[in-house]
């Protein structure tokens, strides 16, 4: 599941839910709401696609704000050949009942540099995953995420990496 398809996942699930329980309250289809702000730091692996596998740190931060059901939040991640991506977009999450169990997904806009590294083949890039994880009483994550990144086609050249991590997620209100 790769090239677009969590992003495509995020835009329908999260319409779907819109549409079902966020148009008709008195905030409306986008009405903002606060969340959970968290901060996240995960660790793994850029998989082999046209890359050498390569560790990763990517921190991200949840803004603990929504619209309508989507959350937003910023990323950076370092490669260890100095691979370097920020950017900032949307996430929709999804619990498994009152288990604590939940899948999440995000997709974000971003800019890369490859710094030496993985040519990604420009400078604007996306990345899109999936996390499945497990949220405790006190709102602490830990998950195993797997994402996507690539320019989407808007260069001659889209070779695209994926990578897996694991990663912790801590409230910060």
């Amino acid at each position: 599941m790769a090239d677009g398809t969590f992003a495509a996942l995020l835009l329908i699930m999260g319409m779907t839910d819109m549409g079902m329980n966020h148009c008709g309250t008195e905030q409306g289809c986008l009405g903002t709401s606060q969340t959970t702000s968290r901060f996240s730091i995960s660790g793994g692996e850029v998989l082999e696609r046209r890359a050498d596998a390569a560790a990763e740190v990517y921190l991200r931060y949840d803004l603990g704000k929504q619209i309508g059901p989507f959350g937003t939040a910023a990323g950076l991640s370092v490669g260890e050949d100095g691979e370097t991506w920020v950017g900032a977009g949307a996430t929709y999450s999804i619990p498994f009942g009152r288990s604590g169990a939940y899948a999440e997904l995000h997709a974000m806009p971003g800019l890369y540099f490859d710094n030496g590294g993985f040519d990604l083949g420009g400078t604007v890039a996306f990345r899109s995953g999936l996390e499945l994880g497990y949220e405790t009483s006190r709102g602490w994550r830990v998950a195993l995420s797997y994402d996507h990144r690539s320019n989407a086609g808007i260069y001659d050249e889209n070779p695209g990496v994926e990578t897996v991590q694991v990663k912790l997620s801590i409230p910060l209100n």
